[in-house]
């Protein structure tokens, strides 16, 4: 019994230090505010009629939620696997499993087809095989498209938009089954969102970035105001965006001013990191853009419900 305790007490030790592990592949938190753009999707289908006590729509909303965090935790995975040279060269990231020296990438590999291909089979099986060929075919352009193009073009923001914005859309054919115009409505706000936040992002980590070679900003140097102006075009387009919920009868109208002032918001923090042009205004702008998201999407659904 002493020669086995030390062993057993060895054995948890390193069962926890691989959870830590897996877990750090997944992102939660950039995960779960994936899905929870997804659920928001879901809930803002013209059919789905949510209640506190609706057992039936809750079992839903977990089934999409862990669906959603599998296929999103799969894109991650690959998106480590692929990154993790690049990886061991930034201060942010370099202790990442892989580039720690902790996980061979075939071990993640496996974890990356394990976890996207049951999720994405999940939200097929449980809701329609449009909900899971679409979170598919978004894994494949996050993983495969905008991943390795990050080191090539900056076009690679544009790319990355696209999975980006997709999962309310995710949220709305698994309600529906159907590519309806609300979902598109939603895919769009969230298509716009993420250049200023992908920019503010990359302006801010712009060394941590340049030793990668990574290219995510619109110009190659940080000093001029180009990345500021690209960021008040898009987040502009968002204020008159915040009509159109309430004008094909998504929601109604304190949803739709509240998306107006968080725009507005937005667009402010983008002006003020154009005049400026430095660290603290393109910090405001990313912080804007966490902000904002969840705020707009917390305001529709609830004025809709």
């Amino acid at each position: 019994m002493l020669t086995q305790e030390p062993l057993k007490a060895k054995w948890h030790i390193v069962a926890l230090s691989r959870a830590k592990d897996y877990n750090q592949l997944l992102k939660p938190n950039l995960s779960g505010m994936v899905v929870f753009s997804s659920v928001i999707g879901y809930l803002m289908a013209p059919n789905i009629h949510f209640a506190w006590t609706d057992l039936v729509v809750w079992r839903q909303i977990i089934t999409l939620f862990i669906g959603g965090m599998l296929v999103t935790g799969g894109a991650n995975t690959i998106n480590q696997i692929l990154e993790r040279e690049s990886d061991s060269l930034m201060q942010r990231t370099r202790l990442r499993p892989m580039p720690d020296g902790r996980m061979h990438h075939y071990e993640a590999w496996v974890f990356a087809a394990v976890t996207g291909i049951s999720g994405a089979l999940l939200l097929g099986y449980f809701f329609n095989p449009q909900a899971g060929a679409l979170s598919f075919l978004s894994l494949l352009l996050y993983a495969f498209a905008y991943t390795p193009m990050k080191k090539v073009h900056p076009v690679a923001v544009l790319i990355g938009a696209i999975p980006g914005a997709l999962p309310p859309l995710i949220g709305w054919v698994a309600a529906t089954g159907s590519f309806g115009i609300g979902g598109w409505v939603l895919f769009t706000l969230q298509f716009f969102w993420q250049f200023p936040h992908f920019w503010a992002i990359a302006w801010v980590a712009f060394d941590d970035y340049n030793r990668a070679g990574i290219r995510m900003l619109p110009t190659r140097e940080r000093e001029t105001r180009f990345t500021g102006i690209q960021c008040m075009m898009y987040s502009i387009v968002l204020i008159p965006m915040a009509m159109v919920p309430r004008y094909i009868g998504l929601t109604g109208s304190v949803g739709t001013w509240v998306c107006v002032a968080c725009g507005l918001m937005y667009f402010a923090a983008s002006v003020a990191f154009y005049l400026k042009n430095d660290y603290n205004s393109a910090k405001k702008v990313m912080f804007a853009s966490f902000i904002y998201l969840p705020t707009i999407l917390l305001a529709l659904v609830i004025d809709k419900l």
